[in-house]
């Protein structure tokens, strides 16, 4: 599923914080997953069961000129913004010079792809088994939105949300990207409280 969010409330807490908009992505995800956690868990095919996973493993998309990596950062809900971004930009330059430990290329448990950094509004995320969920983040543009009655121009992002309705369903799912739009859109993804462990 997937949904448009005016982002330019995330455009200003990243100058406030002096951060990337990938931290507060990040944190906007960690908000939802706590809210929702059903999406940060694994299907055991061969016990019949899910597994709810008690943190997050945040994988995220970093394009490398060898190709696309996925680095992790381990333990993700119990980071505050300074370290989540500190751990993104190390593992960023890890994956760009194709240096990433294997510790820290598999294990995720969500991925967030901001592919928007490639120049497109929208994509279809394909999960990575065993993951069981993915978030998309598309490119911001500028577009006519209506704010309280009149339409302005705000920067606008294409979000989309790939999930295995094994776990849970539209309802589970459409709440948890609501719930993600929300802290974009009220620049509440700024880190300034702890997000509690799922």
């Amino acid at each position: 599923m997937w949904a448009d969010a005016d982002a330019t409330g995330l455009l200003t807490a990243r100058d406030t914080h002096g951060t990337g908009l990938l931290p507060l992505l990040a944190r906007a995800c960690l908000s939802g997953l706590a809210a929702f956690p059903e999406l940060n868990a694994r299907v055991d095919t061969g016990r019949a069961e899910i597994v709810r996973l008690p943190h997050v493993h945040l994988g995220f998309a970093a394009q490398t000129g060898h190709g696309l990596a996925v680095p992790v950062v381990r333990d993700a809900d119990r980071l505050p913004l300074d370290a989540l971004a500190a751990e993104l930009r190390r593992l960023t330059d890890l994956a760009r010079r194709d240096a990433v430990p294997v510790g820290h290329l598999t294990g995720g448990t969500f991925t967030l792809n901001n592919y928007g950094r490639l120049g497109v509004d929208g994509a279809t995320p394909i999960l990575n088994h065993p993951q069981t969920a993915m978030l998309g983040f598309g490119r911001l543009v500028d577009r006519p939105w209506a704010v309280d009655g009149r339409v302005e121009v705000r920067k606008v992002a294409h979000l989309s949300l790939t999930f295995d309705h094994r776990v849970c369903d539209g309802g589970t799912a459409a709440g948890f990207l609501r719930h993600v739009i929300a802290r974009i859109t009220a620049a509440e993804a700024d880190g300034g409280e702890d997000v509690p462990a799922p």
